[in-house]
């Protein structure tokens, strides 16, 4: 970067700059508002303030000027956030610490390292920059591949009608929804394969209700939704189609538009409905009893739609919730099928998390053997790769090739590298908790969390007695807060059958295995990992012992703040030549579809919250 930064062209506003432009941009500049991608608890992972820094912290990007990267992204999530930068308002900018930007967005406009006091520094260029360079006679436009994606039309109840255009079913009438070519078809209440097997027998079928409408199988009428019935006449069914002198075709394009503009279950009286743009002198209505069937039965109307749990039949919604969403965790995408404001199903998936259990490493250039690397590069590369508990991740390698290596324990050692284990799992509690206060609403509970988790982060055992009392008076003001434990109670009540479950997940099991009991489960480890520190010693960050040149074969365990991580690698002279992980995480995520069926979005969303999932730590 220069050092004279200015406002990348591809986000200012395109305006000629003048002296009121000049005096918006010093208004803008000294009330920035940041988009924190992957999120906010990344960020305070590493010990960034970003408020203390000059920055608001938005919940959305329509209302952010400023997208604040912090560390390095997966490809998917470049794609992501390609798309958020699209949707924040010029003049916006892009600040990214300790990592590089993305392919898919413009070069960054102001870069810093990965402290706080980078960040700082890089904000104040950031302002100077949006007085500078907020408006431009001819900005360029921002453009990427992810926002071109074509979108495809399909059926709800019937996945073999896709177009490419928005309208109706022609077999039962419902709007086709969009969806991005490629994505998987919503399943509906039809066997396809019985619809298939009734189609081309030469046998026509024709609705009760609408004679014009003529079908070569099975199915409903798109008009009112009553079930097609064998035609039985087809001289007297030419008749009435010669009467009201229109062809098949013409009728399929007719109901195809028409049904487009009218919603399920209304009359079906055509005197009530205007029909612009159609001669209604060519319709012949005399076989309609319109006295009968005024109103259609909502039974026939409804019949083919899936059945929501309180027994109404009506559209499903399949939404995405994520990867940057308030109170979820960055990086993990959340899709639930929506009915109404009910959850049917729902599935999360991580856009960060490594793609295989088992690895072959690879080595830099300087190695002498590509498939190996250095075990302390190793063990960086794993650490950085787990931004949420990089301390446990550090130490679950160390001990790993240490035990590979043959080394016998050393007590001083292992108690100072387990004070530092225990020192992280009390600052990632405190982070769960800001999370939980994004999800409440509870604008104090998130900001005393995150402001003690940056204080525990590198506090020593003496910082740490001195913040106890605070620790302990913020688990008395959560058992008073009003209304918290009906918010919580009952939520995320884990399935009987739930298996493989490690940590607080685990333990808090026997005491309820709700949400509930999830966030005493965590207040107990905090107090319980305060006096580890205050009768073992003080925390130290695990660093590799000397191992050699030695081969072997090691593996180990670490109850990580999440729950237990286990490390099997191979060494060949001293060099890491491949591992396999295994994360709680990785277990936990499968919970989610049980967890969220049947909620209310509010508390299906409180439920996934609950589980305190790292995306970084799933392994698929």
């Amino acid at each position: 970067m220069s050092s004279d930064p200015a406002i990348n062209a591809t986000g200012a506003r395109q305006k000629r700059p003048s002296f009121l432009h000049k005096l918006v941009s010093r208004a803008l500049a000294r009330n920035l508002s940041c988009l924190v991608v992957p999120g906010p608890e990344v960020a305070l992972a590493h010990g960034l303030d970003v408020p203390a820094a000059g920055l608001l912290i938005s919940t959305t990007p329509r209302d952010a000027s400023v997208l604040l990267i912090v560390g390095e992204l997966s490809e998917k999530m470049g794609d992501a956030v390609a798309v958020l930068y699209a949707q924040m308002p010029r003049p916006r900018a892009i600040l990214m610490v300790g990592g590089q930007t993305p392919s898919t967005l413009p070069g960054a406009d102001i870069s810093a390292g990965l402290s706080q006091e980078k960040l700082t520094e890089a904000v104040g260029k950031l302002q100077r920059a949006f007085v500078d360079g907020a408006f431009a006679e001819s900005p360029e436009d921002f453009d990427a591949d992810v926002l071109h994606a074509r979108i495809e039309y399909v059926c709800p109840m019937h996945p073999e009608v896709v177009e490419d255009e928005p309208g109706s079913c022609p077999k039962c009438g419902m709007d086709l929804v969009a969806r991005e070519a490629g994505e998987s078809t919503p399943e509906g209440g039809h066997d396809h394969e019985h619809d298939h097997a009734q189609e081309n027998t030469g046998t026509e079928y024709t609705c009760p209700m609408h004679p014009e409408i003529v079908r070569d199988g099975p199915g409903s009428c798109p008009k009112c939704g009553m079930d097609l019935v064998v035609r039985e006449d087809a001289e007297d069914e030419g008749d009435s189609e010669e009467s009201s002198g229109h062809d098949h075709e013409h009728h399929h394009d007719h109901q195809h538009h028409h049904d487009h503009e009218h919603q399920h279950g209304e009359s079906d009286d055509h005197s009530e409905h205007e029909h612009s743009g159609h001669d209604q002198g060519e319709h012949d209505h005399s076989g309609h009893d319109h006295g009968a069937s005024g109103f259609m039965s909502m039974i026939e109307v409804t019949k083919d739609l899936p059945r929501s749990a309180d027994g109404l039949q009506m559209d499903w919604l399949e939404v995405p919730f994520g990867p940057v969403f308030p109170g979820l965790p960055g990086g993990l995408k959340l899709t639930l099928t929506l009915d109404g404001d009910g959850v049917t199903e729902g599935r999360a998936t991580s856009l960060v998390g490594m793609t295989t259990e088992a690895e072959e490493v690879e080595g830099n250039e300087e190695s002498e053997e590509s498939e190996q690397i250095n075990a302390g590069t190793f063990i960086e590369h794993l650490a950085s790769a787990m931004p949420l508990a990089p301390v446990s991740y550090r130490l679950l390698a160390c001990l790993a090739i240490e035990q590979g290596a043959g080394l016998n324990d050393d007590q001083a050692t292992t108690q100072a590298r387990n004070s530092g284990l225990e020192r992280e799992r009390i600052a990632s509690h405190l982070g769960w908790l800001a999370q939980l206060g994004r999800q409440l609403g509870f604008a104090w509970l998130t900001q005393r969390t995150s402001t003690l988790q940056l204080q525990v982060r590198d506090a020593d055992r003496n910082r740490l007695a001195e913040l106890e009392p605070a620790l302990r008076a913020l688990g008395t003001r959560l058992e008073r807060t009003p209304l918290l434990k009906s918010r919580l109670k009952g939520i995320g009540l884990l399935p009987p059958e739930s298996s493989a479950l490690r940590g607080p997940v685990a333990r808090a099991a026997d005491e309820g295995g709700d949400a509930w009991a999830r966030l005493w489960q965590r207040l107990a480890e905090i107090s319980a990992s305060l006096e580890f520190i205050r009768s073992s010693g003080e925390p130290e960050l695990a660093s590799l012992r000397n191992i050699g040149d030695v081969s072997g074969a090691g593996e180990a365990t670490v109850d990580t703040p999440r729950g237990e991580a286990r490390l099997s690698l191979k060494l060949e002279r001293g060099k890491v030549k491949s591992y396999k992980l295994d994360t709680a995480c990785s277990h936990h995520i499968d919970l989610v579809p049980k967890l969220v069926e049947g909620r209310e979005l509010g508390d299906a969303l409180l439920a996934v919250g609950s589980l305190d999932l790292s995306p970084w730590e799933v392994i698929s």
